[in-house]
């Protein structure tokens, strides 16, 4: 039998170690004010803290994802009812179609960069995902960062309107429906998202 090598050692480790993160995941409602450090770390470490505040963060729901061993999130996500925007099917289109029914918009997600890769972002999203939807949201969207919109998609997102910068960073928005809707003939309950 071969010795394994320290990187194959190294690999089972960190694979049991993804593992038991997951298993032993905790997610709950938290505070705006427990997400601003992860936010301010992840999205704009260049940035002020107060940069990643928002006005209308005492509206919002925060959760957070925990660890065993971590007194603080290791992911945030926040989540407000808002309708979609309107967008415009083309440049040459000046009708503009938006939310039909109710919508939450999530801002503000992120993952310490030590616990990423090993689904706990997308566990989050999920969670957030369910709740929406248990509180009658039938869409769910955001503003991603053009860079991330490929883990979104991966997740059941799709993309929509132009894309957009905010600061420096281009953006494009993102949608998936959280109930099916025959009704409007339009958004489905999109793969890659348990509910």
């Amino acid at each position: 039998m071969a010795v394994p090598t320290v990187g194959e050692v190294n690999a089972r480790a960190a694979t049991a170690e993804t593992a038991e993160n997951i298993s032993a995941l905790r997610i709950r409602q938290v505070t705006a004010d427990l997400t601003e450090e992860l936010r301010h770390l992840v999205l704009w470490p260049d940035k002020p803290l107060d940069y990643v505040r928002l006005d209308e963060d005492k509206y919002g729901h925060h959760f957070g994802a925990f660890v065993p061993c971590q007194d603080k999130p290791v992911a945030v996500i926040s989540v407000f009812f808002e309708p979609v925007p309107p967008v415009r099917a083309n440049a040459n289109d000046h009708t503009t179609s938006g939310d039909h029914g109710t919508s939450a918009r999530f801002r503000k997600f992120a993952c310490h960069p030590e616990f990423q890769g090993q689904g706990i972002g997308t566990s989050l999203l999920r969670y957030a995902a369910s709740y929406c939807a248990s509180m009658g949201a039938a869409v769910l969207w955001c503003d991603a960062r053009l860079s991330s919109s490929r883990w979104y998609e991966k997740r059941g997102l799709i993309p929509f309107g132009d894309t957009f910068f905010k600061d420096t960073v281009e953006y494009t928005r993102m949608r998936m429906g959280l109930v099916d809707s025959e009704a409007d003939g339009q958004m489905r309950s999109q793969p890659g998202v348990e509910l």
